[in-house]
Order: C-alpha cells, then structure tokens, then sequence
C-alpha cells in the first residue's frame, strides 16, 4: 500500500514497501507544461541566433533537478560539476529541457 509522504510544487512522493522488507520513496511530476513551452521556444529560436550571456536554455523540472543533486552534477540549483551539466544538457536524450538549439 502507497503511502503519501508530500505533494508540493506539482511534484508527488509516495512510500510503498518493496515486498523484501525495503522501501521504496517514489517521486513524481506532470512535466508536460514545462515539455511543451521548451518545444515551443525551440521552434520559434534560429539555430544561428547568438548567445547572449543570459541567454535561456531551457527550464528542467524540479523532479530532474533533484536527480541532477543525486548525480553530484548541482547542489540546489547551483551547478557543482559544470563539464558533466553541459554533457547532460546536450545529450538528444534530453532535448526536451532544452528551449533552443545547439551546443552549449
């Protein structure tokens, strides 16, 4: 049985036991908003606009930034391991954080 533990920031984190005497903490967020502003903005970006200093690259979900925090790539928002971070963010696996094209 599912045990809710939060549910703050769109994001949802429910407790179950694994069946061997463990538990599990499952974490999860309807990222679809955030998905289809990033498609957006990448569509309407020309793949030779400059980069600006403060340029936008694109929004990630608090979920995957949570993740980023456990891979040791961020510590909060704040990012630890930028070589790694920019790896993350070009990899066409994760394209959809992206808001505009190229490499960073």
């Amino acid at each position: 049985m599912k045990k809710l533990l939060s549910a703050d920031a769109g994001m949802v984190q429910t407790a179950y036991a694994d069946g061997e005497g463990g538990l599990v903490i499952e974490t999860a967020q309807d990222i679809s908003d955030i998905i289809e502003s990033n498609k957006a903005s990448y569509a309407q970006t020309d793949e030779k606009a400059r980069w600006g200093e403060w340029a936008k690259i694109g929004s990630i979900p608090l979920a995957v930034i949570q993740d980023l925090n456990r891979k040791g790539f961020l510590r909060g928002f704040h990012i630890i391991d930028q070589k790694k971070f920019k790896a993350w963010l070009n990899d066409p696996e994760n394209r959809y954080f992206r808001s505009r094209p190229g490499r960073i």
